[in-house]
C-alpha cells in the first residue's frame, strides 16, 4: 500500500505518532492539512486497498484484513489513531483486537448503519445499490463534493474515481451484516467527535458510540460537518493533542465538550 509519512521533529525523544485512516472514496492526501497542524508529531496515513495509489490492490472481502493493514502500519506502538468516517470503524475494530498497539484514538463520525435510527437513503444502508459500481461511485462523489465541482474535475480524474466503485461496494458490504466492533469491549480511551452541521443520524451515532465506550468522551465542533479534518484541521489537531494519557482509563461518557472552532 502507498503510505504517506511526515516525520516529526528531530530530538532526543521520539515524537508521538498518529496514524490516520480515511473513509470511503478517499485517500491519504486528504489528511495533509491536518498533518501540517501537528508539526511536533510523526504523522502517518495510507491509501487503503483499492483507493488512490493503492488502487492496484483489490479491496479485501474480509473486514479483518483492513484491521490487519492498520495494525501492520502502526507497528509495535503505542500510537494514537485518527479514524474518519469508515476509517473510524476500522480504527475501533483495531482498538478492540490490538489494545496494546494504540494508546488512544479520535473517531470522527464512524458510520453505524446497524443502528435503528440510521436512514435508508444512505449508501451504507443500501441506497443506490441498484446502480453499477461505477455509477454508484459517481453518485457518492457528487453527494460529497457537489455536482459543479464533480463536473469541473478532469475527465481522467472522474474516470479514476468511477473505477473505485467496486472498492466502494466492498466498503458498504463490510457494514451490511451488523456491527464490525463491540464498543463495550474497547478499553482504550477514545474521543468521539462530530460536527454541529453534520446530519442528525451522524450526530446521534456519535452520542451512542461515546455512551457505549467504557472510556469514551464526546466532543462537538459546532461549525464543522463530516469533513472536519479538511475544514477545521487546527481544531482536529488540538483534539488529537488532547487525547487522554495512555495510563488514564478513567474517562467516562458524559455531556459533549465543545471544541473551539477558530482556525489559526
Amino acid at each position: 500500500m502507498r503510505i504517506l509519512r511526515r516525520p516529526g521533529p528531530e530530538g532526543e525523544s521520539p515524537p508521538k505518532t498518529v496514524v490516520m485512516v480515511h473513509g470511503a472514496m478517499d485517500r491519504a492526501t486528504s489528511f495533509t492539512r491536518l498533518m501540517a497542524k501537528l508539526p511536533e508529531w510523526e504523522a502517518v496515513a495510507y491509501d487503503r486497498r483499492g483507493y488512490g495509489h493503492s488502487a492496484g490492490l483489490a479491496a479485501p472481502g474480509d473486514f479483518a484484513v483492513q484491521v490487519e493493514d492498520l495494525v501492520e502500519i502502526a507497528g509495535a506502538g503505542p500510537v494514537v489513531a485518527f479514524g474518519h468516517s469508515l476509517g473510524g470503524d476500522i480504527v475501533l475494530a483495531a482498538l478492540q483486537s490490538h489494545p496494546r498497539v494504540f494508546s488512544a484514538a479520535l473517531i470522527w463520525e464512524a458510520p453505524m448503519p446497524w443502528m435503528p435510527f440510521w436512514p435508508d437513503d444512505t449508501a451504507s444502508r443500501g441506497a443506490t445499490s441498484q446502480l453499477s459500481p461505477d455509477e454508484r461511485a459517481e453518485w457518492f462523489m457528487r453527494r460529497m463534493v457537489g455536482d459543479k465541482l464533480w463536473e469541473r474535475l478532469p475527465a481522467a480524474t472522474r474516470a479514476a474515481r468511477r473505477s473505485e466503485g467496486v472498492t466502494l461496494q466492498t466498503d458498504f458490504a463490510y457494514l451490511s451484516h451488523g456491527p464490525v466492533f463491540d464498543a463495550t469491549a474497547i478499553t482504550v480511551p477514545v474521543t468521539v467527535g462530530y460536527g454541529g452541521k453534520s446530519r442528525p443520524h451522524q450526530r446521534a451515532a456519535a452520542h451512542a458510540l461515546a455512551e457505549a465506550l467504557p472510556a469514551g468522551q464526546l466532543v462537538c465542533v459546532p461549525e464543522a460537518g463530516h469533513g472536519a479534518h479538511l475544514t477545521h484541521p487546527a481544531v482536529v489537531a488540538d483534539l488529537i493533542r488532547e487525547l487522554p494519557d495512555p495510563c488514564d482509563r478513567s474517562a467516562t461518557p458524559g455531556e459533549p465538550a465543545v471544541a473551539d472552532s477558530h482556525e489559526a
